[in-house]
C-alpha cells in the first residue's frame, strides 16, 4: 500500500493528513443531529443559509454547464483537420493510446480501436499498446489473437503485453498496469529514436469511444499551446455509449457526472484530469509514469506532473467528446446497482489526492506560490465534503430540528415559516433538474432502432429521481470512500463490468 513507501516518523504524518475528510464529514454530521436537539433555532437558520447557498452553486452549475454545452456544440462543427494541417510541424508529432484493460471483453476493445481508426487521422502516426493483466489471462488469450488478427497493420505500431502479477510496490489497479507499458513504449521510442515531447499519449479507459475529430483537434491544440509539455489535454467525457439501454439511475449519474465535467472545462484553473485524457510523453517520462499503488491514477497523474514542476502545470480543455460506457450488469438490475455504488466509491476515493497534497506541498512551499496552494487544497476538500455532506443536510437532516424542538422553539415566526421557506428554496432549485433534463436530452446520441420513441419521454421524466439518487449514489458512497481513509480501510482498485445490449 502507499504508506510503505514512507519512513515510519513519515507515515504517521501521512496518516494524521488522511484523518481530515472523514473527520470533517462525521463532525458536521454529529454536531448536526446534537444541536437539531440542544439549539434547534441555530440548526434552522444553517439548514435555511445553507440551503440558499447550495441554490446560488446549482445556478453557477447551471450557468457554466450550459455555456460549456453551448462551446462543445460549437467545437464539434469547426474543421479541425484543416486547422491542424496549417500547422508547419504537425507531421512530427505521433499519437500514443495507451489502453489498460482486465476483463473486458473483445467486442468492446474492438469498438475502441474502430474510433481511433474513424478518426481518419494518417495511421503511420500512430501507436496503441493495449495491456492485459496476467491475473486475467483467459481474457488476454480469447482477445488479443483477434485484436492481432483484425487490426496488425492498421496501426504504426500496435503494442500488446501482459502486466506481469504481483510485482513489488504494485497493488491491482489500472495505474500499475499502466505504469508497466509506459516503461515498455519507453522503451521503443528510445529505439526508434523519437522524441518524447513529440509523443502526444491519449490515456483511455478501453471503453472509450473517441470522436472523429479528436485527433485533428488534439494535434492542433499540442501544436499551438506555448508550452505543450506542460499541459494535459481533458476532452468532454460522455458517458453514452450504451445510455439508452441503461437503468434510470444508472442514467442519471452519468449524467450528473458529465454536468460536473461540462462546468469543470470552463473553469480550467480549477481542473483536473479525469478518466481518459491526453498529454505529453515526456511529462510522464519526468515523473516516471502513474503511481502503482493508488486507485484514482487518472486524476493523479496531474497532481504529480504539478508538483514536479513546482506549479507550472495545467489542464487544457477539449470540447470534444469522448464516449464511454454507463453502468450495465449482464446478470442482474441489482448487480448493477452494487457496481455503480462501487464505481461511485471508487471515484469518491479521489479524497486520497488531500493528503496527497498537503504533504507534498508542504515540501513545495518555496517553490509553489501560497495562493496556489490553497486554492488546489480548497477546491478538492470543498468538492469532496459537499459531495459526501451536501445531499443528506438538505434532504434528511435538513427537517430533524423542527421535528425534535420543543414547544417554546416551535412557537416562534422562524420555525413556523421555516418549512415553507426551505420548500420555496428547493422549488428554486428545481430549475436545476428541469436544465438537466433538457441538457441531457440534448446529449444523447441517436436512439437505437430497439429503444421504443416514448423512452424519450422516459429521458426527461427521470430527473424525478435525482433527489434520491444523489443520496444512494453520490453521498453515500463518498461518504464511505471518506470513512475508509480516515479509519485506514484502504479502497481496493473496483473494475467496473462493461456490458452492452
Amino acid at each position: 500500500m502507499h504508506l510503505d513507501k514512507f519512513t515510519p516518523e513519515e507515515r504517521k504524518k501521512y496518516r494524521r493528513r488522511e484523518y481530515i475528510p472523514g473527520l470533517m464529514i462525521w463532525s458536521t454530521f454529529i454536531i448536526s443531529i446534537a444541536l437539531s436537539f440542544i439549539k434547534p433555532l441555530w440548526v434552522i437558520y444553517f439548514i435555511i443559509l445553507f440551503s440558499l447557498y447550495w441554490v446560488l452553486r446549482i445556478f453557477y452549475f447551471i450557468f457554466y454547464s450550459i455555456y460549456s454545452a453551448y462551446t462543445f456544440h460549437k467545437a464539434i462543427k469547426v474543421d479541425w483537420k484543416a486547422k491542424r494541417e496549417s500547422l508547419p510541424n504537425w507531421q512530427d508529432y505521433y499519437h500514443l493510446f495507451i489502453l489498460p484493460t482486465a476483463t473486458e471483453p473483445y467486442e468492446v476493445l474492438e469498438t475502441t480501436l474502430n474510433g481511433i481508426l474513424a478518426c481518419n487521422y494518417p495511421s503511420e502516426k500512430i501507436i496503441v499498446a493495449l495491456t492485459w493483466e496476467e491475473r486475467k489471462k483467459d481474457v488476454y488469450d480469447a482477445a488479443e489473437p483477434r485484436i492481432r488478427q483484425n487490426f496488425e497493420g492498421k496501426f504504426f505500431k500496435l503494442l500488446t503485453t501482459l502486466h506481469p502479477d504481483g510485482l513489488e510496490g504494485e497493488m491491482k489497479a489500472k495505474g500499475a498496469n499502466a505504469n508497466w507499458v509506459g516503461w515498455k513504449c519507453k522503451e521503443l521510442f528510445d529505439e526508434l529514436n523519437i522524441p518524447y515531447e513529440k509523443v502526444i499519449v491519449s490515456y483511455f479507459d478501453c471503453d472509450t469511444y473517441a470522436h472523429q475529430k479528436y485527433l485533428d483537434y488534439l494535434t492542433y491544440l499540442y501544436g499551438t499551446h506555448p508550452n505543450p509539455t506542460r499541459s494535459s489535454f481533458q476532452p468532454a467525457v460522455l458517458y453514452n455509449n450504451n445510455i439508452w439501454d441503461a437503468p434510470a439511475p444508472m442514467r442519471i449519474t452519468a449524467f450528473s457526472t458529465v454536468f460536473w465535467l461540462l462546468a469543470e472545462l470552463m473553469r480550467p484553473d480549477r481542473l483536473y484530469t479525469f478518466s481518459s485524457h491526453a498529454m505529453s510523453f515526456k511529462a510522464l517520462v519526468d515523473v516516471g509514469f502513474w503511481e502503482k499503488d493508488i486507485v484514482t491514477d487518472d486524476s493523479r497523474i496531474f497532481l504529480q506532473c504539478f508538483i514536479h514542476y513546482n506549479g507550472d502545470y495545467e489542464v487544457t480543455p477539449m470540447y470534444i467528446p469522448v464516449s464511454m460506457d454507463t453502468v450495465i450488469a449482464e446478470t442482474s438490475i441489482w448487480n448493477g446497482f452494487v457496481s455503480l455504488y462501487k464505481q461511485q466509491r471508487r471515484w469518491g476515493w479521489g479524497v486520497e489526492h488531500l493528503p496527497y497534497m498537503l504533504y507534498n506541498f508542504k515540501k513545495k512551499k518555496d517553490l509553489i506560490p501560497f495562493k496556489t496552494r490553497i486554492k488546489y487544497i480548497w477546491n478538492l476538500s470543498e468538492g469532496m465534503y459537499s459531495w459526501a455532506t451536501a445531499p443528506i443536510l438538505l434532504f434528511v437532516l435538513g427537517r430533524l430540528p423542527l421535528y425534535v424542538a420543543g414547544p417554546a422553539v416551535k412557537s416562534t415566526v422562524l420555525a413556523q415559516n421555516a418549512p415553507f421557506v426551505l420548500e420555496w428554496i428547493m422549488s428554486i432549485g428545481m430549475v436545476g433538474i428541469i436544465v438537466s433534463a433538457i441538457l441531457s436530452v440534448r446529449l444523447l446520441p441517436p436512439r437505437p432502432s430497439h429503444q421504443p420513441k416514448y423512452k424519450w419521454l422516459i429521458m426527461l421524466l427521470q430527473w424525478a429521481l435525482l433527489p434520491i439518487n444523489i443520496i444512494i449514489f453520490g453521498a453515500l458512497p463518498a461518504a464511505e470512500a471518506q470513512t475508509r481513509l480516515m479509519l485506514g480501510k484502504y479502497l481496493g482498485f473496483f473494475v467496473t463490468p462493461k456490458a452492452r445490449k
